[in-house]
């Protein structure tokens, strides 16, 4: 590659790679160049620095100089890089034993047991409460006294007292001046469906059921109360629906035992009006034979029907 005279040529390769050298190093290297090659600074130059009266003993001079103004600037230039270079390396191995230290003190989970189940288990959430259900908010019911079912109640009030209040956990009370009994729920009351059990209890009572059969809606979920009227089945007046009371009840009140008995329910007759206590399907069943005999059906008959559906109901169970 050619250059120019007074030129040096390590200035003049652009592609050259290297360092980054700086001004001042660029100016130590062209004096240098400079006075290795004196005849270029006896020429006229473009360059401020030289001329060509300079002598040729202070050249020599100069070349010194140059020279160890070279070697000091490459000195502290390399002396960077070196001071550059061993902070990396510092920084570098402090990182790391970072690293050492925090992997040392994290320590791995321990490998799951082969018996653990990958699934997520179910709940377990304990039953709410009757004062927890409705935001502690105490519930209410109300049963209305009749006035020919007051005398009764009244004698009967422990025998309904002590399961309501003692067993479902249930307060209780007799409201006089409006002849009905109250119920609510208390803080340790276990379910809530217990306040609806004692009111359909008491208002068992009040229908006209003993105490002892009505109990038993305290102690079963599938037993009901189910009511109707003489005219709900056939319209009736006078000695005719008379008559049929009579054969509703039989003498001495056999047919409707007999009814009782083959179903497993209780009836109770007040007037014209029948309520009937019991499973769905016995219900059922009483409640046909007692339309048969508002219809005008002889008892008889509906014994012998009675006695077919006792059978089929042995069978079943």
């Amino acid at each position: 590659m050619h250059h120019r005279r007074g030129d040096s040529p390590i200035l003049q390769q652009p592609g050259r790679a290297g360092p980054n050298i700086s001004p001042y190093l660029e100016a130590a290297f062209f004096f240098l160049h400079a006075s290795v090659n004196p005849s270029s600074l006896q020429r006229s130059s473009k360059r401020r620095v030289y001329n060509k009266s300079l002598p040729l003993n202070c050249i020599s001079e100069r070349y010194k100089f140059n020279v160890f103004l070279v070697y000091f600037v490459l000195f502290l230039y390399f002396f960077s890089i070196f001071i550059k270079m061993s902070s990396a390396t510092v920084n570098g191995g402090a990182t790391a034993a970072g690293m050492d230290i925090e992997a040392a003190s994290v320590q791995p989970p321990p490998p799951a047991a082969s018996n653990t189940v990958p699934f997520a288990q179910k709940p377990n959430f304990k039953p709410l409460k009757a004062h927890e259900i409705s935001d502690g908010q105490i519930q209410f019911r109300k049963v209305a006294v009749p006035p020919h079912r007051y005398t009764p109640l009244k004698k009967a009030w422990m025998e309904i007292y002590t399961p309501v209040y003692e067993h479902m956990k249930i307060d209780i009370r007799m409201n006089l001046k409006a002849r009905r009994v109250e119920l609510k729920t208390r803080q340790d009351t276990p379910d809530v469906s217990n306040l609806q059990k004692c009111a359909d209890f008491v208002h068992a009572f009040m229908l006209g059921f003993d105490v002892i059969d009505a109990v038993a809606l305290l102690r079963l979920d599938e037993l009901y109360v189910e009511s109707f009227e003489i005219k709900d089945v056939k319209t009736l007046r006078g000695e005719h629906l008379s008559r049929a009371i009579g054969r509703l009840s039989g003498k001495g009140g056999k047919t409707k035992f007999a009814i009782e008995n083959a179903t497993k329910t209780r009836i109770v007759i007040a007037d014209t009006k029948i309520h009937i206590l019991g499973s769905f399907s016995n219900i059922k069943v009483a409640r046909d034979s007692l339309c048969s005999l508002i219809l005008g059906s002889p008892a008889g008959k509906v014994y012998s029907k009675l006695r077919a559906v006792s059978a089929r109901l042995a069978e079943r169970f």
